[in-house]
């Protein structure tokens, strides 16, 4: 492993201010919480149950994790990590015990070897209980590689990936300079130490972990140089989009030359940019915004193998100003990452952070309305969400063609419905590529569906289209298809990031 650091860095401060111009372009109402319909279906299938928390403490949870013998470690965001048992029990039993408490803002929990490591903001800190009382005595400082001296420079953590290290996501200084080192950076560290710098060009990451094969994602939102949320790809030496954090590139020794600034105009796009600057990562999947999420957070995979339905290996999302989850699933497409997101779950209490799908087969999820504008109105709340058993009709997976698309559903399909043309609609947009505070959707076009056919078992349909538009999010309606008993979609959308075509051999 090259560039591996020992040492622990001192806080830097650089004066950095934002242009007029870049001002000029802010969005001054993005705050403003839209109008969200109410979709009555989802209640069926999958239901919120409240957990009660301690009478005397506020659970703000900005992190959870399920450890090897059943508790749930819950970290927050004042500064407590609790242990937990019958979260799960039907219903619900909640015992807690306080184990450590005056950190900062613990965004990430990790576990190995029967020790217990904690993100907070200033560093990752391993949290030991050395006399066995059951409460933590002893803090060790794995990793201070970072700096922090803010309210908004927010820092989330991983747990443990394939190599033993865990990755940590770090946010601006005020969403706007990075004023300290390693503001707008991934970095990850080893419990012995270790640590290397990742990639740059974070904005305010809401969360970081792994899929089913390893690999590493984060959740960004919606700000400068990004007009929606998105769940992209952390690789070494990589580029997200922020350029400001570019500064600190000549920390990174073995990175290479710094890349080429954007240009950041209204021109700009993040796809044709990508192909200017190498190490410019596209998003994954965007989400688009106010329509799906508005303050992605809380990277949740389901390892349930199925006890929490038929979403397996997925991904699900918090989203703390519209407090609801949504769902994410991934194809890998001439060596990248690519896919569709779908709304999954509205209706929680209050603004989400933290979260994660456990092996019994539940969301649990938690945070508090402090700081932002949220839709629940909860001053803090930690919920669950339980699947009923009952399988919904839904949009299991979308993946490209050369000419359109494949759909897997979760339940067999009408054949003469889904065989119907007219019972689709395709739309594409994409968004500018600048510095100001989000931006509008643009370049929208509707599409022609020229076919649509369904396999035997009812579960695929394959529809042909017009026209597929590289570095656009394609808007994919189904208001005509039904399932075998009549029933239309719970959710009847699906956006897929579209960066690259597939090989003619997956037509």
């Amino acid at each position: 492993m090259n560039a591996v650091f020992l040492c622990t860095v001192a806080v830097f401060s650089v004066g950095l201010s934002i242009s007029g111009a870049e001002r000029a372009r802010q969005n001054l109402n993005t705050d403003d919480l839209p109008p969200m319909e109410a979709n009555d279906r989802e209640s069926e299938y999958y239901r919120i149950v409240t957990l009660s928390t301690p009478p005397e403490a506020v659970i703000e949870a900005g992190s959870l994790l399920e450890l090897p013998d059943g508790r749930i470690a819950v970290g927050t965001r004042r500064g407590e990590i609790y242990f937990v048992t019958g979260l799960e029990s039907d219903p619900p039993q909640p015992r807690w015990k306080l184990f450590a408490n005056g950190l900062t803002e613990v965004f990430g929990l990790a576990w190995r070897d029967g020790i217990l490591y904690a993100t907070q903001q200033a560093e990752l800190t391993r949290v030991l209980d050395t006399d066995g009382d059951g409460r933590a005595d002893r803090f060790e400082t794995v990793s201070d590689a970072w700096a922090w001296g803010g309210e908004h420079e927010f820092t989330f953590g991983s747990g443990f990936d394939r190599d033993g290290a865990i990755w940590t996501v770090h946010g601006l200084t005020d969403s706007y300079t990075s004023d300290r080192l390693f503001r707008g950076w991934a970095l990850r560290h080893f419990p012995d130490g270790r640590w290397e710098p990742m990639a740059s060009g974070l904005r305010s990451p809401g969360g970081v972990g792994f899929n089913a094969a390893g690999d590493v994602f984060y959740l960004e939102s919606q700000g400068p140089w990004g007009s929606a949320c998105t769940l992209k790809q952390l690789r070494k030496g990589a580029f997200m989009g922020h350029p400001i954090s570019n500064k600190w590139w000549d920390k990174a020794p073995g990175f290479g030359p710094s890349p080429t600034e954007p240009e950041g105009t209204e021109e700009s796009r993040r796809y044709t940019e990508s192909k200017r600057i190498p190490q410019l990562v596209l998003p994954s999947v965007t989400f688009p915004y106010k329509r799906m999420g508005q303050s992605a957070s809380g990277l949740m995979l389901d390892v349930s193998e199925g006890r929490f339905g038929p979403f397996a290996g997925q991904f699900f999302v918090g989203d703390y100003t519209l407090s609801l989850v949504m769902r994410a699933e991934m194809e890998v497409v001439d060596g990248a990452y690519q896919g569709a997101c779908y709304p999954f779950r509205q209706g929680f209490a209050t603004g989400l952070i933290g979260g994660m799908l456990t092996k019994q087969g539940h969301i649990l999820v938690g945070g508090s309305k402090r700081g932002w504008p949220v839709r629940g109105l909860s001053p803090n709340a930690l919920q669950r969400l339980d699947w009923t058993g009952k399988t919904p009709f839904e949009v299991l997976t979308t993946r490209i063609r050369t000419n359109g698309f494949e759909f897997r559903f979760t339940l067999p399909v009408d054949p003469s419905t889904a065989a119907d043309v007219r019972s689709y609609s395709l739309e594409t947009f994409t968004h500018h590529y600048y510095g100001a505070y989000g931006g509008p959707e643009i370049e929208q076009a509707g599409h022609e569906i020229r076919s649509a056919s369904v396999s035997d078992d009812g579960l695929t349909v394959r529809l042909v289209v017009d026209e597929l538009i590289p570095g656009h999010i394609h808007e994919l309606h189904f208001p005509g298809v039904r399932g075998l008993q009549g029933q239309s979609l719970v959710h009847d959308v699906a956006y897929y990031t579209l960066n690259r075509l597939p090989g003619p051999s997956s037509k």
